[in-house]
């Protein structure tokens, strides 16, 4: 689904284009499933969401599922519920994410604790099996949790940061990972899509370069599962984690996910020794001992009624296939592009994401210095974007709720608001 103008330009050729491709969208349907979108007449909508890359919207499906919880499984079973159903639920979600979204074989992905406790474990878990390495590499625009997680990590083992400098309109290649990496690399971490200019690493390059030095391998995949496939088995990926609040639609503080590959299970040794993850839970034994598998990565008791709502996400990308929604998330990033250099350029909006769709995530950013100003004239009217210090605004185009309309809306609306800025107007058209 690539979008083509055919040469025509103007408002109403971009908008008729909008309806076209949304008539032609063989993932239209799915949209009618989120509350709040224009197909929902239940809720006061707002005008355009383009959020979705940093809090997708809810399922009407995970509303019911929340609700039947309460009122049966909660509220009939108490207790019972957890032997009946909740210990399991951890890595039953963790294989069906896997298998739809994560290219990951059963037994490798967990969901509990939050992402920045998953970095923690599993970083921490990582670099304690290379006593005698000494270099943990990371990138300079990676998001901070990442960042400063890492830093803890080196100064808790006595160990030393290798900085890539990414660009921060770009993102980190495998040759800028050839420069740094070495015989004391214990660990490299990095995001598949970059959380600022929605660049998308070449994983399995990037992987492959690191394992020449018996390096392991961390991804962060908080701003690509859901958006863009993963081969996490594929491409030799030793850890990963995500969060499940963006494209997974799991809602505010949804618990992330975990991954461990399998042969690294019995190796690694996670430092947050809770009772979810010993050998025998209910025994109460007076030493911790770990089970085996992936549940040894888990902790303490599992967030359940956080863990409602991802699930129906992640079975409607199942039925979707994440290929048919990558080709949307590109089709509509590219519309994207498209407006801004027709409407926005003229105003010295420039592009801070990677023009080569390859390249690319599920976002665009934006870069103007009065983007923090704009962003606040359009929440308070009822579009939606969001800002990136220091000039960024991000469209966070998410497939399966996202329409081509509502992207045009969206861009529209920043066109409008920057311009009354700059006439000193400070309105949005209507």
């Amino acid at each position: 689904m690539t979008p083509t103008l055919n040469g025509s330009t103007g408002l109403d050729a971009h908008l008729a284009f909008a309806r076209r491709m949304d008539r032609i969208d063989g993932l239209a349907h799915y949209r009618g499933r989120f509350l709040g979108t224009d197909a929902d007449t239940d809720t006061a909508n707002p005008r355009a969401y383009l959020d979705g890359n940093s809090l997708g919207r809810p399922l009407r499906a995970s509303a019911d599922r929340i609700a039947d919880f309460l009122q049966h499984d909660w509220g009939t079973r108490l207790i019972r519920g957890w032997d009946e159903q909740w210990m399991e639920l951890p890595l039953q979600i963790g294989d069906d994410l896997g298998r739809a979204c994560l290219g990951a074989a059963p037994g490798q992905v967990f969901v509990g604790d939050s992402t920045s406790v998953l970095l923690y474990k599993l970083a921490r878990a990582a670099v304690d099996s290379r006593p005698h390495r000494t270099e943990i590499v990371l990138d300079s625009d990676n998001f901070p949790t990442d960042r400063y997680i890492l830093e803890g990590i080196a100064r808790e083992r006595g160990l030393t940061l290798r900085w890539i400098d990414s660009d921060t309109e770009g993102g980190v290649t495998a040759e800028q990972v050839r420069q740094v990496v070495g015989p004391q690399t214990s660990l490299v971490l990095l995001s598949h899509v970059a959380y600022r200019s929605g660049y998308l690493a070449d994983m399995q390059a990037i992987t492959a370069v690191a394992h020449e030095h018996d390096a392991l391998v961390f991804w962060d995949l908080s701003h690509s599962v859901g958006s863009v496939p993963v081969e996490l088995d594929r491409c030799d990926v030793d850890l990963a984690v995500g969060c499940s609040y963006k494209y997974l639609s799991g809602g505010p503080g949804a618990p992330a996910f975990g991954y461990v590959k399998s042969d690294l299970q019995g190796v690694l040794t996670q430092p947050i020794q809770g009772w979810m993850g010993s050998q025998a839970i209910f025994e109460m034994g007076p030493g911790y001992r770990p089970a085996t598998g992936i549940r040894r990565f888990m902790s303490g008791t599992p967030a359940v009624l956080g863990m409602l709502a991802m699930q129906d996400t992640i079975a409607m990308l199942g039925e979707a296939t994440i290929e048919s929604v990558r080709a949307k998330s590109v089709a509509l990033t590219e519309f994207a592009i498209t407006l801004v250099d027709e409407w926005l350029a003229p105003t010295g909006v420039t592009v801070a994401s990677p023009r080569e769709q390859t390249h690319r995530g599920g976002h665009v950013t934006i870069n103007h210095p009065l983007m923090r100003q704009v962003t606040k004239i359009l929440w308070d009217n009822d579009v939606i974007p969001d800002f990136r210090s220091p000039n960024g605004l991000r469209l966070g185009l998410a497939p399966l709720s996202t329409s081509f309309v509502e992207t045009y809306d969206g861009v529209a609306a920043v066109r409008d608001v920057l311009r009354g800025i700059l006439l000193g107007q400070n309105g949005v058209r209507r």
